[in-house]
C-alpha cells in the first residue's frame, strides 16, 4: 500500500497534522487513473455515488487575529455525499478530467491549499483537509480530516517555538 501526506501544519496544542496540497493529490492519482476513488471522512467512506458539484478557486486576503495582513490561494471541492442506485465510486481518471476542466475554465494553482466541503444534502456543509492518501490494488483513498480554525499569530509563534535559529516571539497570540 502506498501512502502519500506532504505538508505539516501545527495546530492546536502542537499537534503535527498532514496535510495534501493539490499538487501531491493530483499528481499521485495519476498513476491510479482507472481505480476508484474513494473519500473518507468521519470514519466512513463516501457512497459510491458520491458527486464531485462544484470547484472553486480564488484567492484571499484578509488580517488575522494580531492585525497581521495574509493572502493564500485556495482551491475548494465540493462534495456531494449521495446514494444513488446502479453508480460505483468515481475512477481517478474522471475526477483528473473534472479538475482539468476547472483549469481550462477558471485557472487552477497546483500550490493552493486544499479544502473539501462535503454533504450529504441534508446535514450542513463541512469543511475538511486532504490529510493523507493509500492506494492498492483496488482503490485510491482520500481521508479528510476536519480543518479547524485556529489562530495565525499562535501557529507561527508555536512554530518558532520549535525552531532552533528562530528568534523566540514574545508573544503567543493576538498581540496581547
Amino acid at each position: 500500500m502506498n501512502t502519500l501526506a506532504n505538508t505539516r501544519s501545527t495546530v492546536g496544542a502542537l499537534l503535527p497534522v498532514e496535510e495534501l496540497s493539490s499538487a501531491a493529490l493530483l499528481s499521485s492519482l495519476e498513476a491510479h487513473r482507472e481505480k476508484p476513488l474513494i473519500f473518507s471522512y468521519d470514519g466512513r467512506d463516501v457512497r459510491p455515488s458520491y458527486h464531485v458539484t462544484e470547484v472553486k478557486t480564488g484567492s484571499f486576503r484578509g488580517l488575522d487575529c494580531g492585525a497581521n495582513p495574509e493572502s493564500w490561494s485556495e482551491t475548494f471541492i465540493q462534495l456531494w455525499d449521495i446514494e444513488e442506485e446502479n453508480r460505483g465510486h468515481m475512477p481517478a481518471g474522471k475526477f483528473l478530467a473534472i479538475i482539468r476542466k476547472v483549469d481550462e475554465a477558471v485557472g487552477f494553482d497546483p500550490q493552493a491549499k486544499l479544502t473539501f466541503e462535503v454533504s450529504d444534502g441534508v446535514r450542513p456543509m463541512q469543511i475538511y483537509r486532504a490529510e493523507r492518501m493509500d492506494a492498492d490494488d483496488a482503490a485510491i483513498r482520500v481521508y479528510l480530516s476536519a480543518r479547524p480554525s485556529s489562530c495565525k499569530p499562535r501557529d507561527r509563534w508555536l512554530q518558532e517555538q520549535q525552531s532552533c535559529c528562530a528568534p523566540k516571539a514574545k508573544q503567543p497570540c493576538c498581540g496581547g
